[in-house]
C-alpha cells in the first residue's frame, strides 16, 4: 500500500460537482489499497473575494487579521470534500493546518513551514480515512497558536511539505493543465506535454511565472527527494512527472528553512575565448555560436556584457581541448565582424587556456537574497578574482584562475557549512541520438528590469558590496553580468555590472545603489527586457536577455 498526497487547486474544487468529482477519484485511489492525504485550495475565486471584503472594509487591514479570514476558505472546501467522499461510503476527516499541526514561522501572509507533526494523520489513517488537509495555512510556534498562512502558491507547499514529512511515495498534482508543457500555450499553440522534467528546470519555469507549481514547493521537493506528478483533474493522463536527484540526508525540522547552499562545485577543464568591442547588431551572437556549433563545439558559460556605445563583449568558456578550435572560429569570424578592415580594436579576440569554474548550488537559495553576496565577498576574502559570473534559480558559477580554484573550494565550503566533499563536474554525455531535438523547452519571463552600474573599480570585494547592499534591501537577483574589459577613469581600473531583478525592486535597487559610498558611476534602469530560457536534452539551462519591445535583440 502506497502512501500518496494528493493537491487540487482552487479550480479542481470550485463548484459542488466539481467536489464531487474530486471525491470519485479520491475514493478510487483509497479503493486500490493506497493511504490518501488530500490538500485542497478554497474553492475558485473564494480568496479573491475575501480579499475584496477586507479591502471594502479597511484600505490597509492588519496581516494577522487577513490570515484570519483567509484561512476560512480552504476550511469550506475540506469540509464539503469530506462530505462528498462520506457520501461515496469513504471513510475521510478533514483538518484545518493547525489540527494537523503544520508549525510555521509567526510571519502573517507569508510564513514558512518549520516543521509538521504527523502523529495525527498517521492515526487517521490506520483507520482508513482519507485525511483531507487546508492547504495554506499553518500555526505559529508560539504559546498564543496563531493562526498563519503561506502566501501565494501556499498549498502547493502544503502539499510537498506534508509528502516530505509522511515520505510519501510521490505528491500528486491536480490541475486545470495537463501537466508541464514545453511553452507557454498562449504564446505557442502547439506546445508538447513534457513527460518528465527534472527539478531543477522546474525551478527554472517556476521562477519565470509558470504558474503550474509555485517555486517553493519544488524547493521542498528537491530538497528532501520527493516526487512529483503534475496531472490534470478532468482526465486519466500520467501528466508530467518532476525527478529530483538523490537527496543529502537533511532533518525535517526547519523544513523550509532549509541551509541555501547545499554543494559546492568545481570543474577545472576550463577556458575562456572573449570577442571584445562586437558591433551591437542583431544576428551577432547568432552567426559566431552557429560557426561554432558546425565545429560541433559545447559552450559552457556564455556572458555578453552590457552596451557600450554600439558595440559589447561576447566571451565563453568551452573545455580545454576544444580551445584551438574555438580560437579558430573567433578569429576567423572576427574581420567580417569588423566595420572596417582596419578596425583592429574592434571584434578583437582575446583567450584565456586555462581556468576553473567554482559553484555553489542548491534550492534553498530560491527568494533568499545574499547567497551571491556571501559567494563573492568570500571569494575576495580569499584573495580570488572573478572572472566571469553566471547565475540560475539554483547555482551560481563563478570562472576564476586554476590556480585560485583549491582556496576558493575551501573557503566557499567553510563560509557554507558544506561538509562533505566538493563535487567535481564532469563533461557530461554526448547525446547519441541525433534525431532528437537539441532544446527541450522554452520560458518567457517579462517580469524583469535590468540595473547597469558603471566605472566599478576593479577590485576584490566591489561585487559582494553591491549584492550584500541590496540583499539588506531584500532584494533577489537573477542574472549577473560583469564587463570583460577594464577602462581607466581617473586612473583608477573600472568594469561595468549589469543585473537583472523584478520590476517592482528596480527602483528601490537604483536609490539604493545611487545613495551608496561605493564610489561607482551612473545607476541606469532598461525595464524594455524580458528573460527567455531554453532547456536542452542534458539538463542544462540557457538564460539570455531579450528585448520584447525592440523586436530584435543582439542576442
Amino acid at each position: 500500500m502506497a502512501l500518496i498526497v494528493q493537491k487540487y487547486g482552487g479550480t479542481s474544487v470550485g463548484s459542488v460537482e466539481r467536489i464531487q468529482a474530486v471525491a470519485a477519484r479520491v475514493a478510487q485511489a483509497a479503493r486500490a489499497g493506497h493511504a490518501i492525504v488530500v490538500v485542497v485550495s478554497a474553492m475558485g475565486k473564494t480568496t479573491d473575494g475575501l480579499v475584496k471584503l477586507a479591502t471594502e472594509i479597511s484600505t490597509n487591514p492588519s496581516r494577522r487579521e487577513m490570515d484570519m479570514l483567509l484561512s476560512t476558505g480552504e476550511q469550506v472546501s475540506i469540509a464539503l470534500l469530506s462530505m462528498a467522499l462520506q457520501e461515496l461510503g469513504q471513510p475521510a476527516v478533514s483538518l484545518t493546518g493547525a489540527q494537523v499541526g503544520i508549525v510555521t514561522e509567526a510571519e502573517h501572509t507569508r510564513a514558512r513551514i518549520l516543521s509538521i507533526e504527523t502523529d495525527r494523520i498517521a492515526r487517521h489513517l490506520d483507520r482508513g480515512e482519507v485525511v483531507v488537509v487546508a492547504g495554506f495555512q499553518g500555526i505559529a510556534s508560539s504559546s498564543d497558536l496563531e493562526i498563519t498562512t503561506l502566501g501565494r502558491g501556499g498549498s502547493d507547499t502544503s502539499a510537498v511539505a506534508l509528502a516530505a514529512a509522511l515520505r510519501a511515495e510521490k505528491c500528486e498534482i491536480y490541475t486545470d493543465v495537463p501537466g508541464i508543457l514545453t511553452a507557454d500555450p498562449r504564446l505557442v499553440p502547439d506546445a508538447q506535454l513534457m513527460s518528465e522534467i527534472t527539478s531543477d528546470e522546474m525551478l527554472e519555469l517556476a521562477s519565470l511565472g509558470a504558474k503550474v507549481l509555485h517555486p517553493r514547493s519544488v524547493e521542498i521537493a528537491r530538497n528532501y527527494g520527493v516526487t512529483l506528478v503534475v496531472r490534470s483533474s478532468w482526465t486519466d493522463d500520467p501528466g508530467t512527472k518532476v525527478v529530483s536527484p538523490v537527496p543529502q540526508p537533511r532533518p525535517l525540522e526547519g523544513l523550509e528553512i532549509a541551509h541555501p547552499v547545499d554543494a559546492v562545485e568545481f570543474d577545472t577543464d576550463q577556458a575562456k575565448v572573449a570577442l571584445l568591442r562586437v558591433p551591437d547588431r542583431p544576428g551577432v551572437a547568432a552567426r559566431l555560436f552557429g560557426e561554432i556549433a558546425l565545429q560541433d563545439l559545447d559552450v559552457d558559460l556564455i556572458i555578453q556584457s552590457i552596451h557600450e556605445g554600439n558595440t559589447n563583449d561576447i566571451a565563453f568558456t568551452v573545455v580545454q581541448a576544444s580551445l584551438t578550435r574555438a580560437e579558430a572560429v573567433a578569429e576567423a569570424i572576427a574581420p567580417a565582424l569588423r566595420s572596417a578592415a582596419m578596425a583592429a580594436n574592434e571584434a578583437e579576440v582575446l583567450i584565456e587556456r586555462r581556468m576553473a569554474k567554482v559553484s555553489v548550488a542548491g534550492a534553498g537559495m530560491i527568494g533568499r537574497p545574499g547567497v551571491a553576496a556571501e559567494m563573492f565577498s568570500t571569494l575576495a576574502n580569499a584573495g580570488v578574482n572573478i572572472q566571469m559570473i553566471s547565475t540560475s534559480e539554483v547555482k551560481v558559477s563563478c570562472a576564476i584562475a586554476i590556480e585560485d580554484c583549491d582556496r576558493a573550494i575551501a573557503a566557499l565550503c567553510q563560509a557554507f557549512n558544506i561538509s562533505s566533499s566538493p563535487v567535481r563536474l564532469e563533461a557530461a554525455p554526448r547525446q547519441a541520438a541525433e534525431d532528437l531535438p537539441p532544446v527541450r523547452g522554452a520560458a518567457l519571463d517579462l517580469n524583469q528590469a535590468r540595473l547597469a552600474i558603471r566605472h566599478v573599480p576593479d577590485r576584490p570585494g566591489m561585487a559582494a558590496r553591491i549584492f550584500r547592499l541590496l540583499a539588506s534591501r531584500n532584494i533577489s537577483v537573477d542574472m549577473i553580468i560583469q564587463s570583460q574589459r577594464c577602462r581607466l577613469v581617473d586612473g583608477t581600473a573600472t568594469r561595468d555590472i549589469a543585473f537583472t531583478v523584478a520590476q517592482m525592486d528596480a527602483e528601490a535597487a537604483q536609490v539604493a545603489l545611487e545613495q551608496s559610498d561605493l564610489g561607482c558611476g551612473e545607476v541606469t534602469i532598461d525595464r524594455s527586457i524580458a528573460k527567455k530560457e531554453t532547456f536542452d536534452l542534458l539538463g542544462m539551462n540557457r538564460l539570455l536577455p531579450v528585448e520584447p519591445s525592440r523586436g530584435s535583440s543582439s542576442l
